[in-house]
């Protein structure tokens, strides 16, 4: 299976204490802060005007949260994706990200009691083409990790860290999808 070509925006939460930190959060519900609260006003006011027409988030809190102060903006609701939720980092969370995350994404190493990436990047498939079937344009808010696994679905270098709050339309092509970054 792959992703269904069909373009959509997407939207990494707000910043976090833990993010702040280099921490790995997971599936721990950490809440954006107050830098967080302010990038997802930001993002909002960017993605004005662009036709969105559907907003699908993660459950955890800082997803969440993002999603709906964009959809405050927009007069969208926010429609919530189960499978959209951060990666579980097992024994990791809470940790820093150095000296283990590389190996994880290329798919050397798993944290004890966590995802593989592998396993992300399927789950990750699955959650972004149930919410294209959403009417279009889709906004999906999610998180770095979930993105990561999604670059790797699009051909794209899978290991770059994706920016706290910044909209990035994706739009399929050949031989891989193309990313704009909006900032």
């Amino acid at each position: 299976m792959s992703l269904n070509p069909i373009p959509f925006w997407f939207l990494r939460h707000g910043e976090t204490d833990w993010n702040a930190q280099n921490l790995s959060q997971g599936n721990v519900d950490i809440p954006l802060n107050a830098r967080g609260i302010e990038q997802a006003h930001a993002a909002a006011e960017q993605l004005k005007g662009r036709g969105i027409v559907s907003i699908i988030a993660s459950p955890l809190s800082r997803a969440a949260d993002t999603a709906r102060i964009v959809g405050a903006a927009l007069g969208l609701d926010v429609a919530f994706e189960e499978e959209l939720r951060e990666v579980s980092f097992g024994v990791q969370e809470g940790k820093p990200m150095a000296g283990w995350f590389d190996g994880w994404v290329a798919g050397d190493f798993t944290p004890e009691q966590a995802e593989s990436f592998p396993v992300l990047r399927a789950r990750a498939q699955r959650a972004v083409n149930r919410a294209l079937l959403a009417p279009a344009p889709v906004l999906i808010v999610a998180h770095g990790a979930l993105f990561r696994a999604l670059r790797a679905e699009m051909g794209l270098e899978p290991n770059v860290r994706t920016r706290n709050a910044v909209p990035i339309l994706c739009r399929p092509a050949t031989p891989h999808w193309d990313l704009l970054e909006i900032a």
